[in-house]
């Protein structure tokens, strides 16, 4: 998910930079990666529109951009989109079919097809009719659009709501993560007497570095060891379910149904395909932008295939016994290399969205009348308060499939299906009128 989210990053900053409460001058002293450094180096949605052709899908205008950078391929992106929407959630899916039962199966596949379809309709969104009847590109990022649909109530009341949706989002999953840490270095570790809570203060110890981190690259290094350890740990699991066949039962799928265990269900199986806030930014990076529908579609087809049948083949292994995280089914001696593995993963995804949040919040609070002493203390204190947040949050509910079906239920099912259908409904009787 590393290209992903580094070319959504490299775009957030140009958004900031355009509000008025933008970094200012003296990014420099304070290290942070330059909008031209994060264009050359990860590339960035946007072409020089004097050199497009405004008559395809593939042209782009609008918000102007004037770096040139290298564009990815269809394949490319779908792998993008597969790592985005693959992550380390999917290993909640059985509990969540546990929990849901015969619902849960359908919810998995609806879930995709809603998210590749909303997913669809706010990529029209950053597209406008021309007075000969070709589509050109007018907007960037999701920023965009929420603002065009806004821009009568309040020209930037829309993108201020989508990234405040964003850093929820974004902190929900720093939180899960630190669940997840902390839950499996407790397991690990049995014989170590130490409680829950002073495992949690361990795995925050060793998150402290992430308030230093100025560099995109140290992230995107770290983004590529989590896809390494993600493929490792689900084939491990996959190969393990199919030696129990012997187990298996259909008998232990459920027909009957509690509402509030199917409400938690739906949101972390809505959770496990959230990729829209990044969907603009990678559809403006393509060579080729009319192969983007059928490689949205063809990638959430590959997904739902895949997650029905890890959750359905981990389900019929373990049954009533599925734990939350399905690595705590594995025997003991496979299930401390597992999570270990796992706790790897976690803990070097963590920077990622972490970051993501912090440069957010840091264009809030940040301004030009800053000294640049006041700027590094300013910075050092949210990068702070926003771990020690994570941690706080983390110790309170350490459930988590609960949170990760609140946070699919609340910004998820938001920035995934609702906003998305608002604001292509706002923009079609928008151009309707006109």
């Amino acid at each position: 998910m590393s290209c992903l989210w580094l070319r959504w990053l490299g775009t957030q900053v140009e958004v900031l930079r355009n509000y008025t409460f933008a970094l200012g001058g003296d990014e420099e002293s304070l290290g942070f990666a330059h909008q031209d450094e994060l264009s050359r180096t990860y590339g960035e949605a946007g072409d020089d529109p004097a050199e497009q052709d405004r008559s395809s899908p593939n042209s782009q205008t609008g918000t102007d951009q004037n770096v040139t950078c290298p564009k990815i391929t269809t394949w490319e992106a779908a792998w993008n989109v597969t790592n985005a929407i693959q992550g380390i959630f999917v290993l909640g899916l059985p509990y969540a079919l546990l929990q849901s039962g015969y619902l849960g199966l359908l919810l998995l596949v609806l879930a995709a097809v809603l998210c590749s379809y909303t997913g669809k309709i706010l990529i029209s969104c950053l597209y406008e009719d021309s007075e000969d009847g070709s589509l050109i590109r007018v907007r960037s990022t999701y920023e965009d659009i929420a603002n065009a649909c806004c821009v009568e109530i309040c020209p930037r009341l829309g993108g201020k709501i989508i990234n405040m949706a964003q850093v929820v989002e974004l902190m929900m999953t720093c939180i899960l993560y630190l669940v997840v840490s902390s839950n499996l270095v407790c397991h690990s570790f049995p014989f170590i007497p130490l409680t829950p809570v002073a495992w949690s203060v361990v795995t925050l110890l060793t998150l402290v570095p992430c308030m230093l981190i100025q560099d995109l690259r140290v992230v995107s290094r770290l983004s590529l060891l989590c896809s390494l350890a993600q493929f490792l740990i689900t084939a491990i699991v996959i190969a393990y379910c199919l030696t129990q066949t012997h187990h298996w039962s259909w008998k232990r799928m459920s027909l009957s149904m509690d509402f509030e265990k199917l409400l938690v269900s739906a949101g972390v199986i809505i959770f496990s395909y959230t990729s829209q806030i990044f969907l603009p930014t990678l559809e403006g990076s393509m060579e080729n932008r009319a192969s983007f529908p059928n490689m949205l579609t063809w990638t959430h087809v590959l997904a739902c295939v895949f997650k029905t049948a890890f959750s359905v083949l981990a389900f019929l292994t373990w049954g009533g016994d599925t734990k939350e995280v399905i690595t705590d089914n594995l025997p003991a001696a496979l299930r401390v290399a597992v999570n270990l593995c796992l706790l790897a993963k976690a803990l070097l995804s963590y920077p990622l969205p972490f970051y993501a949040a912090a440069e957010i919040l840091q264009g809030c609070i940040v301004t030009q009348s800053m000294t640049e002493s006041g700027m590094r203390n300013s910075v050092m204190v949210l990068r702070g308060s926003l771990l020690l947040l994570t941690f706080f949050t983390a110790i309170c509910m350490p459930h988590f499939s609960l949170l990760m079906g609140l946070t699919g239920s609340m910004t998820g099912a938001a920035m995934t299906f609702l906003l998305p259908s608002l604001f292509h409904l706002q923009l079609k009787i928008t151009r309707t009128n006109m």
